[in-house]
């Protein structure tokens, strides 16, 4: 394949291509050595991103009636779980068009609001468009004016599967085939958010009226042992607040309600809404601010520099008095800048929690949108 570069910092990384890239070009290898007879090692695909690739295919079948073709998944620089997947496409003649289907190892759609309907193989449009045009052009190469039947499989998508989103987002039995680019880009987060995406979407086609957010094991743990009626409300957002506030207005949801521990929602209080710690800390320096503003001693204040982690600073907090007032105004922060994020598009409420010190902390709008969601 002919390499394409991104660069992550400091970083000169390489992409890969997606799983869709990888079933268009078997499904043209697979098809052109249907028509020919002859055995295909590349194929040329152009992305939806209009970068063109040349992928490395394996014929494994050549035969009268089908003929079949496998890509090895190369994913680049990125730590993706499907790279070195065997991808495979069996292509038979049709009367007319062009038929996609899933077979093994390929998950089926069980939930509303995913890209294909209930019942549909989990190959999403975008990679059903680029395996059509690939076949297409084999089919206009050789002057073939008949249809073609494509099935993709990926031999280890069942077990795969369960190191994926998919059993939580309603796609059993296998893998997904998903991209919308063509191209993985390493240590993108488009992937991670479009799986925010992907999940609030199936809430909404529940006809779920609140949007509720968990940033972590922390925080399904926590509703687990406290509110287990709304586990399956859930949409796991990780660090990208802010990204899941503009997802759940875009797609029409005027209550959200975010569960986080204490660890990573501190830094909601200064309007960091990426809790990653490449993008920012913060921590400390929040609790020192929120302390300042609650009239918390100085010196008090500074000995919490040395603190690595936010329960740390707490306990030095409720050893001498001091957290409550500071905890009082690190609420009322979060809640301005939850609010200031959703720009009156939604309102937005925040339920902070630690299992030290018994910490349950709530923005104003919390105990409001805990109610509606109960009620559904």
């Amino acid at each position: 394949m002919e390499e394409n570069y991104i660069y992550s910092g400091t970083k000169k990384l390489r992409c890969g291509y997606t799983t869709g890239t990888c079933a268009a070009a078997a499904a043209k290898a697979a098809a052109e050595s249907l028509l020919t007879g002859k055995y295909v090692f590349l194929a040329e695909i152009l992305t939806p991103k209009g970068v063109k690739l040349k992928i490395p295919t394996v014929i494994t079948v050549v035969g009268a009636d089908y003929s079949e073709a496998s890509v090895v998944k190369d994913s680049g620089d990125d730590p993706d779980v499907t790279n070195g997947i065997e991808i495979r496409a069996k292509v038979s003649l049709a009367d007319s068009g062009i038929e996609i289907q899933g077979g093994k190892g390929i998950g089926r759609v069980t939930k509303a609001g995913l890209d294909q309907p209930v019942g549909a193989a989990a190959i999403n449009s975008v990679p059903r468009k680029m395996i059509a045009q690939a076949v297409s052009e084999i089919a206009e190469l050789y002057e073939y004016h008949g249809g073609f039947r494509v099935v993709i499989s990926v031999p280890a998508g069942e077990e795969l599967a369960k190191k994926t989103f998919n059993p939580r987002i309603g796609i059993v039995g296998g893998i997904s085939i998903i991209g919308t680019t063509g191209l993985v880009e390493p240590m993108s987060d488009s992937a991670l958010i479009g799986t925010i995406r992907t999940e609030a979407n199936i809430r909404k086609a529940e006809g779920r009226k609140v949007m509720l957010l968990t940033v972590g094991n922390y925080s399904e743990r926590f509703i687990a042992d406290n509110l287990p009626q709304l586990n399956e409300q859930c949409v796991m957002c990780s660090n990208f607040i802010g990204d899941a506030i503009d997802i759940g207005i875009t797609l029409g949801f005027e209550d959200i309600l975010i569960y986080g521990h204490i660890g990573k929602m501190v830094k909601l209080g200064s309007g960091i809404m990426n809790t990653h710690s490449s993008y920012a800390d913060g921590r400390i320096e929040t609790l020192i601010a929120c302390g300042v503003l609650a009239g918390v001693d100085s010196r008090l204040l500074c000995s919490l520099n040395d603190c690595a982690t936010t329960d740390a600073a707490l306990d030095i907090l409720y050893e001498n008095g001091a957290a409550n007032k500071l905890l009082e105004v690190l609420t009322e922060r979060i809640h301005s800048y939850l609010q200031a994020r959703a720009k009156e598009s939604a309102k937005v409420g925040a339920v902070i929690f630690s299992y030290k010190n018994d910490l349950l902390l709530k923005t104003e709008y919390a105990d409001e949108i805990l109610k509606k969601a109960l009620e559904v």
